[in-house]
């Protein structure tokens, strides 16, 4: 099967802090990520200032900040951006950003970016939606709080205007997400209404769910991750620390590995136990030549590389060609 493709989502985990922002590319390096994803946003394009925080937001941060005033400190510059490319080239991981609104699409085309994440919340961002379908690049769209008419739309609109190559990722957007609402065959819904790929975006406390997911036929993972859950910030405690992605993504490719072909056939590693494990037609007691073989003078023991049992019809009534002795192997 193709490789899985891992996204470590850093997010805004890295609060406003071009070094943490360095080092959260450093653990998804070590983790074995294909992709460290950021956050590309301006605050006051993205959240009036009327808006509230969501109640998880609020559990983690500044209670007496607005949502505007909490997004305004995670926000990244292009000359940061600009030295996170540089970074993650030089540790050879692809970088990517999800863009939260218009003049950030712009920033990221200017940078040129390979692949573009969509975040659930603008499946229904029409103008946005239009203006990353137009830069016709590979795209990644998260399906979280929608239904499947909304992400038929979604794509609808998205091809209409140049996209070609979308992935859908299933997704909960509860941080951290309960394991009773994750819906995971959800995805295969998806991929069977809409004949794409999909994928799934996690926000549930541990790896299990993403792991499950490939198994079911993921052919992206998206997860967060932070240096620490106790750091301030809105999505530290619903990440995975370093370790943690570390032990997800080895998990991912094991299970990659163990998916296999789907072909039906002894498989190399267990080729040699053939002989050890199956059996053989041989001699029940002791049996002269000439003797007819019946159930009273033969049985089935191992080892495998003698006369099948499936003959067993086809020996008895025979003549035996030889003196065999008891467990001797039956030749014919």
């Amino acid at each position: 099967m193709n490789k899985v493709t891992i996204i470590g989502e850093a997010g805004v985990n890295h609060n406003g802090s071009l070094e943490l922002a360095i080092n959260l590319i450093d653990a998804a390096v070590n983790a074995g990520c294909d992709y460290v994803k950021f956050q590309t946003f301006r605050g006051s394009n993205v959240v009036s200032r009327f808006a509230k925080k969501a109640a998880y937001q609020k559990q983690t941060t500044d209670g007496n900040e607005t949502q505007l005033e909490m997004i305004k400190k995670l926000e990244l510059s292009e000359f940061m951006h600009i030295k996170l490319i540089e970074y993650c080239n030089k540790k050879n991981i692809q970088f990517l950003s999800t863009p939260f609104d218009l003049d950030s699409i712009d920033l990221l085309k200017k940078l040129n970016i390979s692949v573009w994440k969509i975040p659930s919340g603008e499946i229904i961002n029409l103008p946005y939606l239009i203006k990353i379908a137009k830069i016709d690049k590979p795209i990644i769209l998260s399906t979280g709080m929608s239904t499947l008419d909304e992400i038929k739309t979604a794509v609808n609109l998205l091809k209409r205007n140049g996209a070609r190559e979308i992935t859908l990722l299933h997704c909960n957007t509860e941080y951290p997400t309960p394991y009773e609402d994750v819906n995971l065959r959800a995805m295969l819904t998806i991929k069977n209404a809409l004949g794409v790929k999909v994928g799934y975006s996690d926000h549930t406390p541990g790896i299990e769910v993403p792991i499950a997911a490939v198994a079911m036929g993921a052919t992206v993972i998206e997860k967060h991750f932070t240096l620490d859950k106790n750091m301030e910030g809105p999505d530290h405690k619903a990440s995975l620390e370093p370790d943690e992605l570390a032990a997800m993504v080895q998990a991912i490719r094991n299970i990659e590995k163990a998916l296999g072909t789907g072909e039906k056939v002894p498989s190399p590693s267990e080729k040699k136990n053939i002989i050890v494990v199956r059996k053989s037609i041989v001699a029940k007691c002791a049996i002269k030549k000439g003797e007819t073989f019946t159930e009273n003078n033969i049985t089935v023991k191992r080892p495998g590389n003698g006369i099948s049992p499936m003959k067993w019809f086809d020996l008895l009534g025979k003549a035996a060609v030889k003196d065999f002795i008891e467990d001797e192997l039956i030749v014919i």
